[in-house]
């Protein structure tokens, strides 16, 4: 067995960095970057953030992290909204992309979608959160959307970090009303 055929058992393994497989070879971190890079060429692992996957299992993560069905990034748990329609669920990697989703979406049936808190990390129901809209902070894509469980801590957040607090069919508007070129928005907040 060549040395790429025992690098792709060893991740299989665990064996998910160049410096581990360097240390078990007992070769140098270059000699490992080079069959790691030879892997990658022929579609038999990825690599992502200094780990090395195998093919099928960044597949899995894929599937289990959710991708973006708007802007096509991986979602972050912490960020991601999550539409549950019959038969299939829809990740979005932020409640900006989340948002512009939603309009798409209409044609299905929306069973429900659930993202988190930005303070507190709990799961909230996106239709009855709160949203703000357009602040300096942009955690993820922009204009910012950020989904808050009540209605005080979304004014909070926005007495310091600027933006506008909105419900759901509001922020809905106003996300696509940003993201049109050439186009003066006009906030109202009700």
């Amino acid at each position: 067995m060549n040395r790429k055929e025992q690098i792709l058992e060893l991740i299989a393994k665990g064996y998910n960095s160049v410096k581990t497989l360097a240390e078990h070879f007992g070769v140098s971190l270059m000699t490992i970057y080079r069959d790691v890079r030879e892997l990658e060429r022929e579609g038999k692992i990825i690599r992502r953030h200094g780990e090395l996957l195998l093919k099928k299992e960044e597949e899995k993560q894929v599937q289990e992290i959710g991708v973006c069905a708007y802007c096509g990034k991986l979602s972050d748990k912490r960020l991601e909204f999550v539409y549950r329609l019959t038969g299939k669920t829809v990740y979005a990697c932020c409640a900006h992309c989340g948002l512009l989703l939603f309009k798409e979406l209409q044609g299905n049936e929306v069973q429900s979608c659930m993202t988190r808190d930005f303070i507190s990390g709990n799961p909230i129901n996106c239709f009855s959160a709160w949203y703000v809209v357009d602040s300096s902070a942009v955690p993820c894509c922009s204009p910012s959307a950020i989904a808050f469980g009540n209605k005080e801590d979304a004014e909070k957040f926005a007495k310091g970090f600027g933006g506008k607090v909105f419900d759901f069919e509001s922020a809905v508007q106003v996300v696509e009303e940003l993201m049109k070129r050439g186009q003066k928005v006009v906030f109202e907040v009700r």
